[in-house]
């Protein structure tokens, strides 16, 4: 069962919205389980539970990585049979570098790199974006207090973050990784999100 935006724009919207409620409550979930549980306990059934819970009703592919090919404006992510060893090679590295790097710069990372990857067929920037605050909290080892947490701060205002994640892009181009501008990007949404708890 699924809505077409197309059809019914208001009911999809509806529908987007009760399950970006969903996923932030497994997100939580996630959170407390990571905290409790250590770094290596975030893999790809996360991944394919909180894409599930961000699709429901308006994807019949949710919770599952992509077997087909995808376009997304400017970006050609790479081809779906190289998305499950991309995806093990993603979560390798977080597990590999939790120490080593800050919240930000994993959330980083991670935000950019799911992006980069586009593993679903729908409902990756939403996912991407749970992760991104999974690894900030998790990384920070706490549920990060704030009245508006750092996704939905990136929806209101989404040119430095798609101009964070194309800086990102070229330099991988160029055979770089270097995440450093959407990571002060995520670092400034990170500190009006704590600064805004009353």
């Amino acid at each position: 069962m699924i809505v077409i935006e197309e059809q019914d724009p208001e009911l999809y919207a509806l529908v987007q919205e009760r399950n970006l409620i969903r996923q932030y409550d497994l997100l939580v979930n996630c959170v407390e389980i990571g905290l409790k549980q250590g770094h290596t306990s975030f893999d790809k059934y996360t991944l394919w539970a909180l894409n599930h819970a961000a699709v429901a009703n308006i994807s019949q592919f949710g919770g599952r990585f992509r077997e087909e090919p995808i376009y997304v404006g400017n970006h050609i992510p790479p081809p779906y049979m190289q998305v499950p060893e991309l995806m093990d090679r993603f979560i390798s590295f977080l597990h590999e570098n939790w120490f080593s790097m800050s919240p930000t710069a994993l959330a980083a990372y991670g935000l950019w790199r799911m992006l980069w990857i586009h593993p679903f067929i729908e409902g990756n920037g939403r996912t991407a974006r749970a992760v991104c605050y999974y690894l900030l909290c998790a990384r920070s080892g706490m549920l990060l207090p704030g009245r508006k947490i750092v996704p939905e701060r990136i929806r209101e205002n989404r040119q430095p973050y798609y101009a964070a994640l194309r800086a990102a892009d070229r330099a991988w181009a160029e055979g770089n990784l270097d995440c450093s501008e959407l990571e002060n990007y995520l670092a400034g949404l990170l500190m009006a999100q704590l600064s805004d708890t009353a």
